[in-house]
């Protein structure tokens, strides 16, 4: 009897899992594609994970599974422009914070490394080997918070040292981090961090030095490698140096630039050495937007907007340029957009989508549009990263990565209804309150 009811359970689950449906649709719903004008009733059909149709009148295959949209908005799943999502691994997450404003220090900083390091022949604080796409788990739970907030897709990057390592686009999603991973690699992560005085690099300015080194010996290093490939009859072999493959390998390089003379600085010395660059941080591209506009180079910004710390010394008198920067960095999203410089938003490692959306309104208040907003988490980080042939938009071929409200998406009162990923259909749960709230209530 018992093996009967054994049988009878596992023809059960093979029933189940053979109603999986290769295809599935959303008809009839406010359609958002980012690509071209929004579809008031438009229908949207994905098969094996990519987009088969989208428009109005459209035809549903038979064989689709379907999500009547009456009353629901689609978007194409948001993609977060810098993140660690994925990547568990202590040894790649970042150094603690970075002092807050008006510190006047112009690093971050970490503990005196045990072994002096003699020099740049050292390669000190470097890892660029690392590979995004090798370190990533689909195990790490904050896939499934960020997935909750509407977010599919994330460039994810190791992010400690100053050659961090490589990023890799990846969908957040998958039993296997295979399954996940879209492009890699697509750029080298930059710091800029030093340790403490007394081991090389040891300030800003060594920090440099080291960087336009490590190009120097790249430039050097591949123009031996050609010339031995080309004739090894009688020549030295070069050695093999993994840090400097790890450079070479990366298309694009992420900058850090958080003031208007650290953007023109960066700017400058990508310009030097003649990199792809991407700044990442600029509160201040406010007050930078006419450098950005002649310079071509794409930023990303972050939603963590400068603000006094918690924690912070009540007698401590912030400075007028402070206080500017608290209140003006939130206008830089919509100055970049009115400048028609290409930028991207990330999250910044705030969690909650909560805080998320109220970091988004912020940028709102001071002029963003709504479909800036949403382009600058869709469309143009796909774009940043080479990746706008397959992510970004709704459109006929892409990956089926979509997002599905029941309202506009940065309204207070919106909740998320379900998100696709691959094509797989998830349905959020329900955030939970803060730890505060929740002592409050009890």
């Amino acid at each position: 009897m018992g093996k009967i009811l054994g049988l009878a359970v596992l023809l059960s689950a093979a029933a189940v899992l053979a109603e999986v449906p290769s295809a599935m649709a959303v008809r009839n719903a406010r359609v958002v594609t980012v690509a071209g004008s929004p579809l008031a009733h438009g229908t949207v059909v994905w098969r094996n994970g990519l987009i088969e149709a989208v428009g109005e009148n459209i035809a549903i295959p038979p064989d689709a599974w379907v999500i009547e949209g009456e009353g629901l908005t689609v978007y194409p799943g948001l993609i977060d422009g810098m993140s660690t999502l994925g990547i568990t691994d202590e040894s790649a997450l970042p150094l603690p914070p970075a002092p807050p404003p008006g510190s006047g220090r112009g690093s971050q900083q970490q503990p005196q490394q045990s072994q002096p390091v003699r020099g740049p022949e050292d390669r000190p604080m470097t890892t660029s080997w690392l590979k995004a796409a090798d370190l990533v788990k689909s195990t790490d739970t904050r896939i499934a918070g960020a997935r909750n907030a509407g977010f599919t897709t994330a460039v994810t990057f190791p992010m400690r040292g100053i050659f961090a390592g490589q990023g890799a686009v990846i969908n957040l999603a998958g039993d296997r981090p295979g399954k996940m991973v879209v492009a890699s690699p697509v750029g080298q992560f930059l710091t800029f961090i030093t340790p403490n005085v007394g081991s090389f690099p040891g300030s800003l300015m060594g920090a440099f030095a080291y960087v336009r080194q490590i190009y120097l010996d790249v430039d050097h290093y591949r123009m031996a490698k050609q010339m031995y490939a080309k004739n090894p009859s009688g020549m030295a072999r070069p050695d093999y140096d993994r840090a400097l493959e790890g450079v070479m390998e990366s298309e694009r390089v992420l900058l850090p630039a958080q003031r208007v003379v650290d953007i023109d600085r960066m700017i400058r010395f990508a310009g030097e050495l003649k990199l792809k660059p991407v700044l990442y941080g600029v509160p201040t591209g406010y007050a930078a937007a006419d450098l950005l506009v002649k310079s071509g180079v794409p930023v990303l910004v972050s939603l963590k907007w400068p603000a006094r710390p918690r924690d912070a010394d009540p007698d401590r008198i912030d400075t007028l340029k402070t206080l500017r920067l608290f209140e003006d960095a939130p206008r830089t999203p919509k100055i970049l957009a009115a400048s028609h410089v290409k930028f991207g938003l990330y999250s910044d490692g705030i969690t909650r989508r909560t805080d998320l959306w109220k970091a988004v309104k912020r940028a709102m208040e001071a002029g963003l549009s709504a479909d800036e907003a949403v382009r600058a988490f869709t469309l143009s980080n796909a774009e940043i990263f080479g990746v706008a042939d397959r992510l970004g938009s709704i459109e006929k071929g892409k990956i089926a990565n979509l997002l599905i409200t029941n309202g506009d998406l940065f309204e207070e009162n919106t909740r998320v209804q379900w998100v696709i990923v691959d094509g797989r259909k998830f349905e959020p749960v329900p955030e939970p309150a803060p730890a505060g709230d929740r002592e409050e209530t009890r």
